[in-house]
C-alpha cells in the first residue's frame, strides 16, 4: 500500500505506450491533453518489444527531463515500466506510476526477463476480467509484486481504444490522485482491491 505524506508542485505526466504505440482516439493520448507539459516516452521501433531498450527509454526521458513525473503507461508499456523503475530511475523524481492493463510477462519473455518486484513509489494498477494480454488473476498478483494498489475494472477488454478507452476521466482522476495525494484513499492489506466506491 501507499500513503501520501506531503504535496509537492505538480509533476508532469509521462506516458508510456505499449506495442505499436497509442494512436491519437487512444486514452493516453486524450490524457496527454489534460496535462500542461506532459511529455511521451517514444521507442525506435513500436512493433519490436525489447524490454531492456524499452526500459532505456523510459530512464533517458526521465534523466533529461526536469521532476518530479507522474506515469502512466499501457500494456507492454507497464513492463517497460516497472522495469526502468527497478534500474536505478531516483524514486524521488516519481511522484506516482499508473499501470494500465500490463502485459503479461509470459507472453513477453522473447522480449526480455522481467522481474517483478516492489517499485518503492506510490503506484495503482488497473486490471480487466477481459483482457487478452493478461488474466485477471495475473494482474492481481502483479500487483501484488510490484506493491501496487490493485482496481478490477471489469469486463473492459486491454483497455485500449478498441475496448472503447477514448477521453477516459477515471484515468485523469487517478493520475491527479498520484499526483497530488489530493483524496483521502484508504487502502486495504497490501495488493487487494481499492474500495469500489472510491472509483465509481
Amino acid at each position: 500500500m501507499f500513503s501520501c505524506t506531503r504535496s509537492i508542485w505538480p509533476p508532469r505526466l509521462v506516458t508510456v505506450p505499449g506495442l505499436h504505440g497509442s494512436e491519437g482516439a487512444h486514452w493516453q493520448t486524450w490524457l496527454e491533453r489534460q496535462f500542461p507539459r506532459s511529455l511521451r516516452v517514444e521507442q525506435a521501433d513500436w512493433d519490436a518489444p525489447n524490454l531492456g531498450q524499452w526500459a532505456q527509454a523510459v530512464r533517458d526521458l526521465l534523466a533529461r527531463e526536469r521532476g518530479p513525473f507522474v506515469l502512466a503507461a499501457h500494456s507492454f508499456g507497464c513492463l517497460a515500466t516497472a522495469h526502468a523503475l527497478q534500474q536505478g530511475v531516483p524514486a524521488a523524481d516519481i511522484a506516482g506510476v499508473l499501470f494500465v492493463a500490463p502485459a503479461s510477462p509470459k507472453k513477453f519473455e522473447y522480449a526480455g526477463a522481467f522481474d517483478a518486484r516492489r517499485l518503492g513509489v506510490p503506484s495503482i494498477l488497473i486490471g480487466s476480467e477481459t483482457d487478452p494480454w493478461m488474466p485477471l488473476a495475473g494482474a492481481r498478483e502483479l500487483a501484488t509484486h510490484l506493491g501496487s494498489a490493485f482496481v478490477n475494472l471489469g469486463d473492459a477488454g486491454h483497455i485500449n481504444t478498441a475496448a472503447g478507452y477514448g477521453p477516459w476521466p477515471r484515468a485523469k482522476y487517478l493520475v491527479d490522485t498520484l499526483a497530488h495525494c489530493a483524496a483521502p484513499l484508504r487502502f486495504q492489506d497490501e495488493g487487494e482491491e481499492l474500495a469500489t466506491q472510491v472509483f465509481s
